[in-house]
């Protein structure tokens, strides 16, 4: 084909449209690609997209910025697939209009070039029909009038120049198009602030456990509090058998409950309810209460067994046996997890397991559930994962999928690409202002802005990072404040989290000491203190300000002091700007001068107010003096006010 532009470096696109990119309901989609030709001619470069189901693309012209780079941006206003690609070609019309204005410049005579757009306007004429080809043909009948200086004239106007913009001459074509696509999901896929807790430590009354309806009385204090997703640990049958006990002991004593993890028992396997937390009836009672207090329930979708799970006697096919005749239990050596049993996804009857596994998933869809924490989804397969997603979304479009892995770079990135819509980071371990910059904008300027949606998590049942083994109530306060602005969907271990504790186990490991994993609590739920009163103020700030609604629109800016960092969120049409300033030093207080986005702000003076506090300044276009107190606050959230 003779086609003469080139289409390289086109962005975004995963793995060359294996996978989608990921999109939420009324963002942009921004592409950009290095288009070139072979000469000095006027190319033209069009984005072409449409949702999957509709016949016609939708166009949108790509405008050249320097060093033959194109960008063009368009909206997703829908759920569901949305296909692009890029189309390029030399317009020899607009090619002979560049050149008619330099040679009119010029002093030439301009007959025969009238003559030859004349031509060129005739072959686009034959391409098109009704007001189109009429408009066209009164054109070309200006251009060949008795009067060359009025045809001229008519050339270099503005009616004109519009007319070649609307009927450019494509001939040609160079098409890129290897099948990309976008996955447009709800909001809450992009932002989201969830609260964890143990059901079972919910109970007013000390001798006994919590129940789903003691959870539905502590939804007016999650909602006081501002978030939004509800998630509690897996809220099945506990195995008996090899059941741990108080700090992952092997042995349970009498009467402690079990790590809800270790999964099924005679009373039931991934479809059942823990009989002391209620019945389903009662599960759906409290999903459909949350949603009355503007919340969602997230259940914990653990696919994996306790030894006396239903599955094992119906199915010993989908497990893994010993030469001793034992079923093998999980393990990462050196570490034993006697009370799980792992599901062998290498299965000859895998198929059936597949089904089956995605028959749990649709249970708990029909009984309300729009959210799954997964957990660890990397010890199964990824194509195990793409099925999963797929056929759900299939018939539930708004379920939204979150990957707790905490493992290799690589792997993570595999499992978005996959589908799942948010995914567990490295957020805990990033404790210095630099550290945590790298991290972020390796989030968010990389590939994995395409895919990757990060939910930050300061802690989590499983992780007390060694940075908040007793840490203050300043460190607290400021790895919340963290989470909260640099990611826009967030999650906390509530209880331990408001309580501050900070006591590590005593085996090393960046684990709790008695964590709540392996035993019951009782709370005073009616407590209040300093980080119940940042939970409050920073999700309403979050709520209140679009620029917080997003995570890839963040611009970091310098600081002289390395224990300050200073960052900027935006929305796409300015009208919210919010510049955070966080002091990393958890006991004593910083100071030092942070630089303004130019690009962003680009005004002499500014003024800027502080929303945990109202403090109001007025800034300058350089850099700014900063003093943080983290007794007082350990940072700026403020709202630039242009």
């Amino acid at each position: 084909m003779q086609n003469r532009t080139v289409i390289d470096h086109v962005t975004p696109q995963v793995n060359n449209g294996r996978f989608p990119i990921k999109k939420v309901v009324g963002e942009k989609v921004k592409v950009s690609a290095k288009i070139f030709g072979d000469s000095h001619d006027y190319i033209r470069a069009l984005v072409e997209y449409r949702k999957q189901g509709t016949d016609n693309w939708q166009v949108v012209e790509m405008e050249e910025d320097v060093n033959d780079l194109w960008e063009a941006s368009f909206e997703v206003t829908e759920q569901g697939f949305y296909d692009y690609r890029l189309v390029a070609w030399i317009d020899h019309l607009k090619t002979w209009y560049k050149g008619f204005k330099k040679k009119e410049a010029d002093g030439q005579d301009m007959g025969v070039e009238l003559q030859i757009g004349a031509n060129f306007l005739s072959e686009k004429a034959d391409k098109v029909d009704g007001n189109d080809k009429h408009r066209i043909t009164e054109a070309i009948q200006r251009l060949g009038g008795d009067n060359q200086g009025e045809a001229v004239k008519y050339v270099l106007g503005d009616e004109f120049a519009s007319l070649l913009h609307d009927y450019p001459l494509r001939q040609l074509n160079t098409v890129y198009d290897p099948g990309l696509q976008v996955k447009v999901g709800r909001k809450k896929e992009r932002f989201s602030s969830w609260y964890e807790l143990f059901p079972r430590s919910t109970s007013p009354d000390i001798n006994r456990t919590g129940t789903f309806k003691d959870v539905e009385a502590l939804l007016p204090r999650i909602q006081e509090f501002g978030f939004d997703v509800l998630y509690m640990p897996p809220v099945h049958p506990v195995g008996y058998r090899n059941r741990k006990g108080r700090n992952n002991a092997t042995n349970a004593m009498e009467g402690e409950p079990g790590s809800p993890w270790a999964i099924g028992s005679h009373e039931g396997g991934h479809k059942a309810i823990l009989p002391e937390l209620g019945n389903i009836d009662d599960y759906k009672h409290l999903i459909s209460r949350s949603k009355e207090f503007g919340m969602e329930v997230a259940l914990d979708l653990a696919f994996q067994c306790a030894p006396d799970h239903p599955y094992i006697k119906e199915h010993p096919e989908w497990f893994i046996w010993r030469p001793d005749g034992t079923i093998a239990y999980a393990e990462n050596p050196p570490k034993k997890y006697q009370d799980i049993v792992p599901i062998n996804f290498e299965s000859d009857d895998w198929q059936a397991l597949w089904k089956e596994l995605l028959e749990v998933t649709l249970y708990w869809c029909e009984a309300g559930i729009r959210i799954f924490r997964v957990d660890n989804p990397h010890t199964k397969p990824y194509r195990f994962w793409e099925f999963i997603i797929k056929e759900t979304n299939a018939l539930y479009p708004d379920v939204i999928f979150l990957a707790e892995a905490f493992t290799r770079p690589a792997i993570m990135a595999e499992l978005a690409k996959r589908g799942f819509q948010q995914s567990y980071t490295y957020f805990s371990w990033r404790n210095s202002a630099a550290e945590m910059r790298e991290y972020v904008e390796e989030l968010t300027t990389t590939e994995l802005a395409h895919y990757m949606q990060p939910n930050f998590w300061p802690n989590t049942p499983d992780i007390l990072a060694y940075e908040m083994m007793g840490a203050n109530e300043n460190q607290f306060v400021k790895r919340l404040l963290l989470a909260a602005t640099l990611s826009s969907s967030y999650g906390l271990y509530g209880p331990s989290y408001e309580l501050m504790e900070n006591r590590g186990n005593t085996n090393g490991k960046e684990e709790y000491y008695d964590s709540e994993k392996y035993m019951a609590r009782h709370y005073d739920w009616s407590y209040r203190n300093r980080i119940t009163e940042t939970y409050k103020r920073i999700n309403q700030i979050r709520k209140d300000h679009a620029a917080l609604q997003q995570t890839n629109n963040i611009v970091f800016t310098d600081s002289s002091n390395p224990n300050l960092l200073s960052y900027v969120k935006y929305s796409d049409d300015r009208s919210s700007i919010i510049w955070t300033i966080v002091n990393f030093d958890q006991h004593n207080p910083q100071v030092g001068y942070c630089g303004v986005p130019q690009d962003i702000i680009g005004k002499n003076n500014f003024q800027v107010t502080d929303l945990l506090t109202g403090d109001t300044f007025w800034w300058n276009t350089e850099a700014n003096y900063v003093r943080l107190d983290p007794g007082y606050w350990p940072a700026h959230v403020l709202r630039v006010d242009l």
